[in-house]
């Protein structure tokens, strides 16, 4: 035992004193060094000067590393100058095998120069360790190294390398703002690797399509776990190359955080820019046998023109099936699976039953296959519908500005008569005016939803607030027409004289079939003028019919949409999807009937043009009085 212990202290003795030697002779061949190296006058080149006191800090001189350990083949003095240069393969054998492999040392020896390690990694005599900002392989200084070549655009050019600019992108990356902070973040050799860089169409690349799961999850593991066992990361795994990975839908060097407007998982750009790009191109649904039409049915629907106009609180893709963990419906895990969607659905609608469940989603109501009967007719007899009754208006404004304008010209110079009964009381004028001005803001505000993307709209979808605002209005003036209706209900009891215009207006009679047949017989030219016409005529009352009518459905619809909750608890899905159909296609109708009815009559029908003004003054125009000349008014003798 105790010769053990002397064999073993001899040994011991031994390696120190070895080392030692080793030490002394290493610093000795320094010493034989600098005497020529430390100076420029010496050597010729600033390049080949060597400071021993910056040396020592190097990450080499730190380690005892001697002059011949890296300059092979000059250990004896004085030396060829065109002799090897450093020999890094003496210590780094596993680097220099990987650089050999990569497509650093595949460069073109032809045209593109070849990166070596000096290259990288910085002037060998300068060379400071990786955990020191100071090195040019810092992380914080990675991507500059990298970028001495990647954002040079002519040596990328010459040297095949198809991406344009990849610093920039890096550089306003989430990862690179994490490095610059300190933190533990992506930087090039983390996706890439180091020394081993392979093209990305190299199966073996880290970059490759099918290894940018397992790249990612050595940073985001919980993430990748999610994404394996999600419809796209088992797709991705068997081959399938149209199924997502990381790259498509984050982006590659460019990969901002999701709070990022120009984020493709921003939270409304998700639809179009992310889930859209691969679910909306026929060729991929046509080829997997998916939904067509899923993009462009949720574009149309509430939660998509929200989105569109730049609502980020509103549902989205990932809203309801998931991030990272997207699963078929069928699996009992899927968000919407049917015994968790009222879950899903309650995270935003608070109350969700199971209601919400009933009901098909993501359909166009043009859909005859998978929309509700009821909406897909209601939609097919509203096309109808506006479609005569505008084409019916136009037709028959065209043929009254046609003759009128032609022939009776000098009705417009008639003077304003001075007994001339009032056509509009006070009353009614208040109650015109707050229903004119909530019609105009209830048609922009609510087309703004339906087109965001158009010129006219952006002044209601202009960024988030905005949005919000919208809504808000859009409601204010539905609650002040229908708050008009009621006015105007409580007009007709206080009022006889009301009540009498009004009943002329809903109340047909053989002088309506009198008043419109000689208009059709002036129209065809049988006349030379325009006919009498009675105090309230076919058109007042066509215009007051359409208003009682569309105020009702608009108001019943509208709550319907306001309260979704509440209405989905006790009704099937169907049901809002049919108030949505009624409502856009009732505000079609309404819009184009006041632009080209009513418009027409108290703007452009030559009688009465520029305008009509009895909404403002209550008198009539002379052009309407000479119409009207031998009119009975309805309750002329009570002061309405």
């Amino acid at each position: 035992m105790r010769s053990g212990s002397s064999v073993a202290g001899y040994l011991s003795v031994f390696a120190a004193l070895a080392l030692a030697l080793g030490g002394a002779g290493a610093a000795r061949a320094a010493e034989e060094c600098l005497e020529c190296h430390s100076t420029v006058d010496n050597v010729g080149e600033e390049r080949l000067v060597v400071d021993e006191t910056r040396w020592t800090a190097t990450v080499h001189g730190a380690a005892g590393a001697s002059c011949a350990d890296c300059h092979a083949g000059k250990a004896e003095y004085p030396h060829a100058a065109d002799e090897p240069r450093a020999a890094c393969t003496n210590c780094h054998s596993d680097a220099e095998e990987a650089l050999a492999a990569s497509v650093h040392h595949k460069a073109d020896p032809a045209g593109a120069k070849r990166p070596d390690c000096l290259s990288c990694h910085g002037e060998l005599h300068r060379m400071a360790p990786v955990s020191d900002e100071a090195s040019l392989v810092h992380p914080k200084r990675l991507a500059q190294t990298c970028g001495k070549c990647h954002a040079d655009p002519e040596l990328g050019a010459q040297a095949g390398v198809k991406l344009v600019q990849p610093l920039a992108a890096y550089e306003a990356s989430v990862h690179a703002g994490g490095v610059a902070r300190g933190e533990h973040a992506a930087t090039c050799s983390d996706c890439h690797g180091s020394h081993g860089i392979l093209p990305a169409d190299d199966a073996q690349s880290q970059v490759n399509r099918k290894n940018v799961p397992a790249t990612c999850a050595a940073c985001h593991a919980d993430v990748a776990k999610a994404y394996g066992e999600s419809v796209h990361g088992v797709a991705a795994a068997a081959g399938i190359g149209e199924s997502p990975v990381c790259t498509d839908c984050h982006g590659e060097h460019r990969i901002l955080g999701p709070g990022d407007q120009g984020s493709p998982v921003y939270a409304s750009n998700v639809p179009k820019m992310t889930c859209g790009r691969c679910h909306g191109d026929l060729r991929v649904t046509e080829k997997f046998g998916m939904k067509n039409t899923a993009v462009e049915a949720f574009d149309d629907s509430f939660h998509g023109l929200a989105g569109r106009s730049g609502d980020i609180k509103v549902a989205n893709c990932a809203s309801c099936h998931g991030v990272h963990d997207i699963l078929p419906s069928s699996d009992p895990r899927s968000h919407i699976h049917p015994d968790r969607i009222a879950a899903t659905c309650g995270s935003c609608h608070p109350g969700a039953g199971a209601s919400f469940a009933i009901g098909a989603v993501h359909v166009l109501p043009g859909d005859k296959e998978e929309s509700h009967p009821s909406v897909y007719w209601t939609r097919i007899v509203y096309l109808w519908l506006i479609g005569l009754t505008i084409g019916g208006m136009l037709l028959h404004n065209g043929l009254d500005f046609y003759r009128k304008a032609r022939g009776a010209r000098f009705l417009r110079n008639l003077p304003l008569l001075d007994d001339a009964p009032v056509r509009m009381s006070g009353w009614f004028r208040i109650s015109h005016g707050l229903l004119a001005s909530s019609f105009i803001v209830l048609v922009y505000s609510g087309f703004a939803l339906k087109y965001p993307e158009a010129w006219w709209s952006r002044l209601a979808t202009f960024g988030n607030p905005l949005v919000d605002l919208r809504g808000g209005i859009h409601r204010i003036a539905g609650v002040i027409m229908l708050g008009v209706g009621v006015m105007h209900v409580v007009h007709l009891f206080l009022s006889r004289g009301a009540r009498a215009c009004i009943s002329a207006m809903v109340r047909p009679g053989m002088a309506d079939i009198h008043e419109l047949k000689e208009k059709v017989a002036y129209l065809a030219g049988r006349h030379p003028e325009p006919p009498e016409t009675p105090w309230v005529g076919y058109p007042e009352k066509m215009e007051y019919l359409a208003v009682v009518w569309g105020t009702f459905v608009m108001g019943a619809t509208g709550f319907i949409l306001w309260f979704p909750d509440i209405v989905l608890r006790v009704a099937p899905k169907w049901v809002t999807d049919l108030a949505t159909v009624i409502h856009l296609y009732e505000a079609i109708l309404a819009a184009l009937a006041i632009l080209v009815w009513h418009f027409y009559l108290v703007i452009f029908d030559p009688m009465v043009y520029p305008l009509d003004t009895a909404a403002i003054d209550g008198r009539q125009t002379p052009g309407r009085a000479w119409e009207r000349r031998n009119a009975k008014v309805p309750g002329k003798s009570d002061k309405a």
